[in-house]
């Protein structure tokens, strides 16, 4: 005899199955551990955000997972400082971090407070540093109504470091501080062939001695030679990067454009540039993952399709014609960090590669 089951019984059941589909998906999508975690770890000078995110996590850019950060949070985290301890919080199931930080009194009326420029950073600065506020990718426009490099004092039109130049179009009001620009390459969308936007290549650092309508300036150090018709842009103040790494809250599906030496191969530790920006929903932390693409194969299996036969011109033999191709999925080579955003453009820093990364590869969300 079958049971019949009342509508609230159906009910109860229904929502219990639910319930453990729902535990069961949260528990699939909480950050996983590594092997091996410190309950304490003491914050050290020369660590990163992703250094100690990776002692953690293994996913890295589940850090903000750790940290119940929201997008606020990710966009400006908590500044962390050496001596400081994060700590491993395990009891409610989940894992979360927390951080310890030690009092420090130099006189009962006196209180310490770090300096946000000794907070550790995101990436270790050394690699991006020359990529960090110095790299400008336009429209093709470009930089036509920057102020102009006219002359050099000797009438040389090739410059070096301590030289100095004439300029035309310097405004007082910003500063005597600029930096040096000749267009450099154009970005285009690696599917669809669009104009992204083209780079202004930063040759150095001038210090303005004198402004009149046209300016005497000291190019302060050049990374190459300084020719008459460079572009000057006022230098923008330090950035300190220490947004959380973190995955895109969009689907992303860009690929390599560039290298920074356009170089054919580049590995860990190498800039390149990506065809997606924030008008794609990128941001500066965002992490994305670096795909392999595979060539088609040709399927050595017998084709369960009805065989097609063509004869010779001497009707003697026949042959079958099977070039049925398999395509081979992208394979994962490594993750990019992604730390200067433009419109359309942006850069990333390679990490963690397991083979060597080129112009062309795809990247997505990790």
């Amino acid at each position: 005899m079958r049971q019949k089951f009342s509508t609230p019984i159906r009910l109860l059941a229904a929502t219990a199955t639910m319930l453990v589909l729902c535990a069961t998906a949260a528990a699939a999508d909480a950050p996983v551990l590594q092997d091996q975690v410190p309950d304490r770890y003491e914050v050290k000078k020369g660590d990163t955000l992703w250094g100690i995110a990776g002692k953690y996590l293994k996913d890295p850019w589940r850090w903000p997972d750790v940290w119940r950060m929201n997008r606020d949070d990710i966009r400006n985290p908590h500044r962390i400082y050496p001596g400081d301890v994060i700590v491993l919080d395990r009891s409610s199931g989940e894992p979360r971090l927390a951080l310890e930080r030690p009092a420090v009194r130099l006189s009962p009326s006196v209180r310490a407070t770090p300096l946000d420029a000794e907070a550790i950073p995101s990436i270790p600065p050394g690699d991006i540093e020359p990529y960090l506020s110095k790299p400008m990718v336009t429209d093709l426009d470009g930089l036509a109504n920057a102020p102009q490099i006219v002359a050099g004092r000797d009438g040389r039109g090739i410059r070096g470091g301590n030289d100095l130049v004439y300029v035309t179009g310097l405004d007082p009001a910003k500063g005597v501080l600029w930096y040096i620009y000749r267009q450099g390459r154009r970005f285009f969308a690696a599917n669809s062939g669009d104009f992204l936007g083209e780079e202004q290549r930063f040759l150095g650092v001038a210090r303005v001695e004198r402004f009149a309508d046209v300016s005497t300036v000291r190019i302060a150090n050049a990374n190459e030679e300084i020719l008459v018709g460079d572009r000057l842009v006022p230098a923008p103040p330090e950035v300190l990067l220490n947004y959380a790494p973190h995955a895109p809250t969009t689907r992303i599906d860009g690929r390599i454009i560039a290298t920074s030496r356009d170089s054919i191969e580049v590995g860990r530790g190498w800039i390149v540039t990506l065809d997606k920006g924030t008008a794609d929903g990128l941001d500066v932390g965002a992490v994305l993952a670096i795909y392999r693409s595979v060539p088609p194969v040709r399927d050595p299996r017998p084709s369960t399709e009805p065989e097609q036969m063509f004869r010779l011109l001497d009707q003697t033999r026949f042959f079958q014609r099977d070039n049925k191709l398999v395509q081979i999925p992208d394979e994962r080579s490594g993750l990019l960090f992604v730390f200067r955003v433009f419109d359309r453009v942006s850069y990333a820093l390679v990490f963690n590669t397991t083979d060597p990364v080129h112009v062309g590869d795809p990247v997505r969300n990790p």
